[in-house]
């Protein structure tokens, strides 16, 4: 079951409720296709949180693309061999990790905290942050502390080719069978959370905000003391 299910039909379950999703959306519910900005009830924790997380994650894609993407040959090809590979992975992919993760907490715990906030906040927002953290926590969790106290496992050799092979739709199902249970946990709620984009404010991660530099800025006003003269 877990051969046929898990590496072989559940990625593309979520792929196909990734690209059908984000497409009905966008043509049918195009009007819902933005993350509305609770910035004006409360602008500190909000500064801190985002800015941090959205820094971390770009680092954090990049390093899985390096990682999972590109193969270990290229790599070997170039002179990076296992233990420089690794020493940078682990350097630069925990500090990405980090920041992902507190920038969520602090995003989530500013929801809770400010209840202007707190009102505004969906069910899908909740789901998206714990998803989120969670994620992002084993995956920090994998690089600091799993690589150092158990074994630097290397996923290039495993988990790599069996995600390239998915582009192929000749999934090398067996390479995942033998790989680390935290591992497997953390893959499969990767593809969920890719499953979750098309129903969430995650959707907006594929609008590439090309007329922001030039657009008119947006004013708030507030109504306490305001003249109407």
């Amino acid at each position: 079951m877990e051969y046929s299910f898990w590496w072989t039909i559940f990625p593309y379950i979520c792929g196909a409720i990734l690209i059908v999703g984000t497409f009905y959306r966008f043509i049918f519910r195009g009007k819902s296709w933005f993350a509305p900005s609770t910035e004006i009830f409360e602008k500190k924790w909000l500064r801190f949180g985002s800015v941090i997380f959205h820094y971390g994650i770009i680092f954090a894609f990049i390093g899985h693309i390096m990682g999972i993407l590109i193969p270990i040959e290229v790599y070997e090809a170039i002179g990076i061999h296992e233990h420089l590979y690794h020493f940078g992975a682990i350097a630069g992919g925990g500090i990405a990790g980090l920041m992902v993760v507190v920038g969520l907490v602090v995003m989530l715990i500013r929801k809770f905290s400010f209840p202007k906030v707190r009102v505004h906040t969906t069910f899908g927002d909740y789901f998206t942050i714990v998803l989120l953290l969670i994620v992002a926590a084993i995956g920090t969790y994998m690089t600091l502390i799993y690589s150092y106290t158990v074994v630097a496992y290397e996923y290039r050799l495993t988990i790599g080719p069996w995600f390239r092979s998915l582009f192929t739709f000749r999934p090398l199902s067996e390479l995942m069978l033998g790989i680390p249970t935290i591992f497997k946990v953390h893959v499969v709620l990767s593809f969920l959370l890719f499953a979750s984009i098309p129903f969430t404010q995650l959707v907006h991660m594929f609008s590439f905000p090309i007329r922001y530099p030039s657009r008119a800025p947006q004013q708030y006003r507030s109504r306490n003391g305001y003249d109407k003269r």
